[in-house]
Parts: C-alpha cells; structure tokens; sequence
C-alpha cells in the first residue's frame, strides 16, 4: 500500500506518494496562494495528489490514508485546524474536506513540525528512539516531541512550541508577542538580525569587517551564510556573530534536554548544512551545562536526515 504525505506551506503545496518503508515515490508541488481560501487550497491538494497517483500508474485503492503536515493548531482527533497563522483555516475541517475529495480515504492532520519530528522518529536519525525531540531552524523556530512512537501536542493541540520558550528576559521581541524567545534568537532569521546589528555596530565605531565587503554594504544582503562564511575567511566579528548565535542556540538546547531527556535530538534547517563549524562549538557549549552531564548515556544530538522530504514522510506515516 502507498500513502500520500502534504507538506502544506505558506508559498507551496509539496505532495509525495510514500510506501510502507517510508520511501517517496512520487513527488511534486503546486502554489498555495493561501489569498484563494481554505477550499481552493484543499481542492489543489486532491487534484495533485491524483495526478500523482495516475502518473504512477496506481490507483485510490492502492492509498491506505492521507496526512496532512499543516502550520497551526492542528487537533488530530477531530481533524480540524482550529487556527494558522498565514493559511486561511479557522475551525476548518481539514480533513473531511480532503477526505470528500479522495474517495473518501482516511485523512489525519497533525501541525508541520510535529509531522517532521514523527518522520525523523519513524524513518530519520531518531528510527528506533522511544523518546526523541526535533528542532527546525527556519524562518522561526519549531519544534516537535515524539514519544514511544506518538507525537504529544498537550491537551490542546498547541503543545511543543518549543521556539517560544524565553531565554533572554525582556530580550529580542518575538513575533509571538512576547520578548526574548528563543526563536528570536536561534532561527535563521534571528541570526540574520544578530549579523545586521553586528554589522551596524561595527559601522558606527569604525570597526572593520569583510561581512561589509560580502554584502556589498547593503544590509538587506546580509543571510544565515553571512557570518559563517566571514568566520570561515578568518573575520573575527563574523565569528563573534557565530559564537553568540551559537550559544544561545545551545542554551534552548540544554533546557530541552533538561526537561525531556530524549534519545535523540535532532536539529534541522538550512543551518545545519554549517556542519562541523556549527556542530562541534555546539556540542561543546551543550555538555559543558546540561544537568547530566556527569551520567551516562547521553542524549545524542544529531543533524535530521531527511531535509525537505521531513514533512511528507511525516505526514503520511500519521496514520500509522
């Protein structure tokens, strides 16, 4: 049997064909253009998902089930988003909705980084870990929580939105509302704001750096690669920029292992392709302070295997 996995975003729908060993098959995408509405974005989903299908050369009753990895408070008992920021669903029901359009096939929702935690538990670096705790650093900060084999979300649907823990009182303001969380901090786009200030600064009191040079003095330029890539050509306000980043992210860490004690924690986004230059400081930076760190075994830390592909493979396996 084959399973279809959505990866539902704020710019694209991605759609994958997945079979039992948690493989895709069978991958695509379309715009959300989230502007159309909540009906219009559905009805996308069921009309690539059987295109898919049909260029497979299988048919709906070769799919077992559905699932959908979506932004928001996704309640996965009653299929229904009761809230997404940048989608269009309010109290929408997702699933009877996607369902009516496949034949009437299970369909199950679950939020997008939990969906991404449940396939790197199922299928990624955590397969086989019964307690494992994922962290996505994108343009925010997300999070999920797998335990022995079952995503926890709280009783509300709402839980492990671990980018929203405050590590910095009265700190950075967070898009959330609140100030010094750790997504302001550790997100890409918190690094991104971390090298402007720096770049700023450094304007201001003279102080030279090759990040100017890289940007062209333009500060809308500046990426997550910018201080990596200054710290790599031996700048040394690039490489601050990179220690701080670094050690705040290691601080929501520490807190994560502290309270959870996983197995595995795995990190992902495009900062992760830093490798050793992230990893190593990291690692140091985290066993010098966990609450551990005298026992053994100890939480492995880890970069997540599957990329891009998280949110399909984790939202199809939702059924299983």
């Amino acid at each position: 049997m084959y399973y279809i996995g959505v990866d539902l975003g704020g710019t694209n729908i991605a759609i994958g064909i997945v079979n039992e060993d948690f493989e895709i098959v069978k991958k695509g995408s379309t715009p959300t253009k989230p502007e159309r509405g909540a009906d219009a974005i559905v009805a996308d989903m069921a009309a690539l998902s059987r295109k898919l299908i049909e260029e497979m050369g299988i048919t709906m009753d070769d799919i077992a089930s559905a699932g959908v990895a979506t932004p928001g408070t996704a309640n996965n008992e009653t299929g229904v988003v009761e809230y997404a920021n940048n989608i269009p669903f309010l109290q929408y029901p997702l699933a009877d909705k996607l369902s009516a359009l496949l034949d009437g096939k299970p369909v199950y929702i679950e939020n997008d980084a939990n969906a991404a935690a449940k396939a790197e538990a199922m299928a990624g670096v955590a397969k086989g870990a019964p307690y494992s705790v994922m962290i996505t650093l994108g343009t925010g900060l997300g999070g999920g929580i797998v335990i022995n084999g079952k995503v926890y979300s709280g009783f509300n649907f709402a839980g492990a939105e671990l980018g929203h823990i405050v590590i910095e009182k009265d700190g950075r303001q967070c898009s959330c509302g609140r100030k010094g969380c750790w997504e302001a901090y550790s997100s890409a786009t918190g690094l991104v704001n971390m090298t402007k200030d720096a770049i700023l600064a450094a304007r201001e009191s003279g102080r030279e750096t090759a990040m100017e040079e890289m940007i062209g003095g333009d500060l809308d330029k500046v990426s997550a690669r910018t201080a990596f890539n200054a710290q790599k050509a031996g700048d040394a306000l690039g490489a601050e920029v990179v220690d701080e980043y670094i050690s705040y992210l290691a601080t929501g860490i520490v807190n994560i292992i502290n309270i959870f004690q996983p197995n595995v924690l795995s990190i992902g986004g495009g900062v992760c392709n830093e490798g050793d230059n992230l990893m190593k400081p990291l690692l140091e930076k985290v066993w010098s302070e966990t609450y551990s760190r005298e026992g053994t075994p100890q939480t492995q830390i880890m970069i997540a295997k599957l990329g891009n592909d998280a949110g399909i493979i984790g939202a199809a396996v939702l059924g299983q």
